[in-house]
């Protein structure tokens, strides 16, 4: 029976039921059951690891997490290693080790600041030794703590500690006792702690409000949403200064390279997996009291936009397998590790073949901690995988606590750098031009460049939208509704993606004698936007029907069916768990409502691209303000999409001054903003419209591809030009 005949066939069983103007998929009074319209999730949420069947998938998973974490902290493309030009100086001896005070230049300007405790008499070393780095946390003046009076009693009460000197800092502690037992260990300065104070403690760690000075379109602050643009970030500082801080204690002349390790708590807990997960000098990490399913971690300096949508700490600390990893846990967010996140830990270290790389230490008669008792297995930890040779590790002894004034960096012969807001503007718009000369590198006059460009461009932008298409095995169709017109069919359902839970309306319009071709319509209004205010179809659809286009409308989310009372919301949602203005912690565990959308167009054409009638042909149209969200839908689908004929409106992330846009993108605007995802999907055929010219990125990348001619611009965004290009065939 030919495709003409079936059409009647069902024209005829259909003229009996009711017509309705403008088709409804989700009955009357009803949401879709869409769980992006539940409550935002926030850093208190459950984060599951992701399991792998086997190695090779581990692999990929740990490749895309790697590079989520670079992309997220404004590490993608690395900074520059400009010179540290690292200070050492005001050497004193102690029992058993010695102190130095270091500052070192991480980036131009900028300052790590930290001590450096060594062991005695290393020219007598007759081999080189370990090198350990230890970052702290949130501890009161972080370095410079000193452990209150009443807090240090119960604690010499309970053992959590042993001395009543030494106990006064355990980041003190335990970077004596690695020097005494023969490793050199820098324990360096959080941004905004004691030394490092460029950029002040109360703006790293306390932001809770927008400084509206402070969001301009050139050396912007940190949380601006132009910063947010570029993915700068504290804790992506943060991470700079510990890959710098590697880099520091490589060069010095006793430390054995290959024998590189890391341990930090709580925040410096976090410092400690992440680092460990990206930079592969790292040989040994134990990061202590920070990595669980539950509670992420709840400064800013813990938190980045993109971060945590789909992974979580364990998953992090995951990347560092097979290597030897160590943890503790303790009476907090951690102290269910050892059934939820540790098991999954475990099976990925017996699947790699090392499990007994892997240690946990859960005390959990202790409160948040890294005492006595848990310095105590790290130190055992350290000599098993580190290889100090001691048959039964010493114990700790006391120390001599060392106050702000004995360890600070800074004096009349060494005095602190410039900091404070103008300097906060400098230093963000020097990383941003450093990224910016990285990036426009990338593409030169060789064919070969634009796979370069496309990797790394490419891949920045599949983390900054977060979604690609959906296999066809995790989407699922539900058809609710069909109608006849006059020559095409309403064919209507919910088109779910089950990975994401997203529930979207769609609506197919398949005429009569069906050329195989399909165009997806977006517009503002949704599958609404199909038709008139008269309930007639709109022009440029009916011209497609009527030359034998299917045409399909969908609901993104918060358009049409989605909308209880019809209006669009003006701001996106944030958690409600948080009442301060720092984007990471609605977007570092959510996408953005633009990115949401963004996904629903790529869920859609998937299902098309795998459907059973195997079209031969997937346009994308959007003419309005959807323009921006078609472009960063092809940027994902690439040649998925044979056609995009897309207004870009002049639209350029970059432009966004609200963090709660419906437009807010992170990271929207760094890799060369819209033209950016227009020039990754060359060489593919577009239609251009809403350019005074094309953008000089994407006129380079079709230069490079030989295929200028894929691409055509319209000023005036002509839907005649627009409806020529679609019908002219494919070259």
């Amino acid at each position: 029976m030919t495709r003409t005949a079936i059409f009647l066939l069902v024209l005829g069983s259909l003229l009996t039921t009711p017509i309705l103007a403008q088709p409804r998929i989700t009955p009357a009074g009803q949401l879709p059951q869409d769980i992006r319209l539940q409550p935002l999730k926030d850093l208190n949420g459950y984060f599951p690891m992701y399991t792998a069947d086997n190695e090779k998938d581990w692999e990929k998973r740990r490749s895309y997490l790697r590079r989520k974490i670079l992309v997220s902290m404004g590490l993608w493309p690395m900074p520059e290693k400009t010179p540290l030009n690292a200070v050492i100086h005001s050497r004193k001896e102690m029992d058993g080790y010695s102190l130095e005070k270091v500052y070192l230049e991480t980036m131009p300007g900028y300052y790590l600041t930290g001590s450096l405790y060594r062991p005695l008499n290393l020219s007598q070393q007759t081999g080189k030794i370990p090198g350990i780095l230890s970052p702290h946390g949130h501890y009161q003046k972080g370095r410079f703590y000193d452990a209150p009076k009443t807090k240090l009693e119960q604690q010499l009460k309970n053992g959590a500690e042993k001395f009543r000197e030494g106990g006064r800092n355990p980041i003190q502690a335990r970077s004596v006792h690695l020097a005494r037992l023969g490793c050199t260990v820098f324990t360096y300065d959080m941004v905004g702690y004691a030394d490092n104070n460029q950029i002040s403690f109360e703006l790293a760690h306390g932001f809770a409000k927008q400084r509206p000075h402070m969001n301009r379109e050139d050396r912007w602050g940190f949380f601006s949403p132009q910063a947010e643009n570029n993915l700068q970030n504290i804790m992506g500082l943060q991470t700079w200064n510990s890959i710098r801080a590697l880099d520091f204690i490589s060069t010095l002349d006793e430390v054995d390279t290959d024998r590189l390790a890391i341990t930090g708590s709580s925040g410096g807990g976090t410092q400690t997996f992440i680092v460990s997960a990206i930079d592969p000098r790292i040989k040994v990490s134990m990061p202590a009291v920070m990595v669980s399913t539950a509670m992420q971690g709840g400064c800013t300096c813990e938190n980045a936009c993109l971060l945590r949508v789909g992974a979580g700490n364990v998953d992090f600390a995951a990347m560092f397998a097979p290597k030897p990893l160590g943890l503790t846990a303790a009476d907090d967010w951690t102290v269910e590790i050892e059934t939820k996140g540790f098991p999954d830990l475990k099976a990925l270290y017996t699947l790699l073949g090392e499990e007994d790389n892997l240690h946990l230490e859960a005390h959990l008669q202790f409160p948040h901690n890294y005492n006595y008792v848990c310095r105590k297995a790290m130190y055992s930890f350290m000599n098993q995988h580190l290889g100090l040779g001691y048959s039964d590790v010493p114990p700790e002894r006391d120390y001599q606590y060392q106050g702000s004034e004995q360890l600070t960096v800074w004096n009349d012969a060494h005095p602190a750098p410039e900091g404070g807001e103008e300097f906060e503007g400098k230093l963000l718009q020097s990383w941003s031009n450093d990224a910016q000369a990285k990036l426009d590198a990338l593409l030169t006059k060789q064919a070969k460049s634009l796979r370069v460009f496309k990797e790394v461009v490419g891949g920045a932008i599949d983390i900054v939208i977060g979604q690609g298409l959906p296999k066809a095995t995790r989407l699922d169709w539900n058809q609710t509704y069909k109608q006849a017109k006059t020559n095409f069919l309403e064919i209507g359902g919910t088109l779910t993606n089950l990975d994401s839970e997203s529930a979207n309306p769609v609506l197919f319009l398949y005429p009569e004698n069906w050329n195989q071709k399909v165009v997806i319509w977006l517009t503002e209004d949704g599958k609404d936007g199909l038709y008139e205010d008269d309930n007639t179809l709109a022009t440029g659809v009916k011209s497609l029907i009527d030359k034998q286009y299917c045409v399909v409308g969908v609901d993104l989310l918060y358009q049409g069916e989605f909308l209880a009372d019809g209006k669009q919301p003006k701001q996106t949602r944030r958690v409600d768990s948080n009442t301060r203005e720092a984007a990471a912690y609605s977007f570092g565990f959510n996408h953005t409502m633009f990115a949401r959308r963004t996904h629903d167009i790529l869920t859609t054409i998937s299902f098309i691209f795998h459907h059973e009638s195997l079209p031969e042909e997937i346009s994308l149209v959007a003419m309005d303000s959807t323009g921006p969200l078609a472009i960063a839908a092809r940027a994902q689908a690439r040649t998925v999409v044979t056609k995009l004929a897309v207004n870009s409106n002049g639209f350029r992330f970059a432009k966004v001054n609200n963090i709660h846009s419906p437009y807010f993108l992170p990271g929207g605007a760094k890799y060369f903003d819209l033209p950016g995802m227009l020039a990754v999907a060359t060489p593919n055929q577009t239609w251009l419209s809403g350019e005074n010219e094309v953008p000089l990125i994407v006129d380079k990348a079709y230069k490079v591809a030989r295929a200028k001619d894929q691409l055509k611009t319209n000023h005036d965004g002509s839907i005649d030009a627009m409806l020529d290009f679609l019908r002219t065939d494919p070259k």
